[in-house]
């Protein structure tokens, strides 16, 4: 029987380099930043997820066609990238194929970029962005860096599982959640999550066009995002809204 999900490598991928995540999820922020840092890194496709699990769509870019789930590289940084909303029942095979692949890889550090749904969202001028890490040395380095932790609460969809597998195979990873709209492409929330993750990884990208260009942003993103929250919805995602009740 053929693998559920396997990671089609097209040319050779770098050993010990960060690995970042940019799967569709509340507001698009990890999409979003990850197209940004993409772009701005000028990094080239390296691989692609294939399953028959994800539905048969391809993606067109100049006339020619693409996997939706395409994995990007240069020499210290490899960036996976969804372009369209992952069905609920297929994150957790594809997921854990992705850690499980980064991990091959020896990939030194794991960073997912996402939203974290906040009610009056239109209210919030300064987008806040808090951290979670997979290992506690890691919470330190996040605290030294100025980076707020997320110390109680729910994260519920793909970065919820990248953290958990994460943890179950002691590799260093951190999520980059920021305040964010729940089913509105938000590029302000992506722009401060990318400004998080250059604290982290040393490497400076400009958002100043990610936020002039928000409103093209969110014209362009609007049907991804609508298939996004049918299935983040499916997921359960509005749980993160809840507080844990113990330790």
């Amino acid at each position: 029987m053929s693998e559920l999900v396997r990671v089609v490598e097209k040319r050779s991928v770098p050993n010990n380099a960060l690995m970042l995540h940019g799967l569709p999820d509340v507001g698009l922020v990890g999409l979003i930043a990850t197209s940004h840092i993409i772009g701005q890194l000028k990094m080239n496709e390296i691989a692609y997820v294939d399953s028959d699990l994800l539905p048969p769509i391809v993606v067109l870019h100049e006339g020619l066609p693409h996997a939706p789930l395409r994995i990007f590289g240069n020499n210290d940084i490899i960036a996976s990238f969804g372009e369209s909303a992952i069905p609920a029942k297929a994150v957790q095979p594809i997921v854990k194929k992705l850690v499980e692949w980064g991990q091959s890889k020896k990939a030194r550090l794991m960073i997912s970029m996402g939203g974290i749904p906040v009610q009056e969202r239109q209210d919030i001028e300064s987008v806040k962005v808090y951290a979670a890490a997979s290992i506690p040395t890691l919470i330190k380095t996040l605290t030294d860096k100025g980076i707020e932790i997320m110390h109680d609460g729910f994260l519920v969809g793909p970065y919820a599982l990248i953290m958990r597998y994460c943890a179950e195979r002691n590799i260093p990873a951190i999520a980059l959640l920021a305040q964010s709209f729940y089913n509105y492409p938000d590029p302000e929330a992506a722009a401060a999550a990318i400004k998080e993750f250059s604290k982290i990884s040393g490497v400076s990208i400009d958002v100043s066009k990610l936020i002039e260009g928000g409103e093209e942003i969110r014209l362009k993103a609007r049907d991804t995002m609508k298939r996004t929250t049918e299935e983040l919805n499916r997921m359960k995602k509005t749980q993160e809204y809840d507080l844990p009740l113990y330790v």
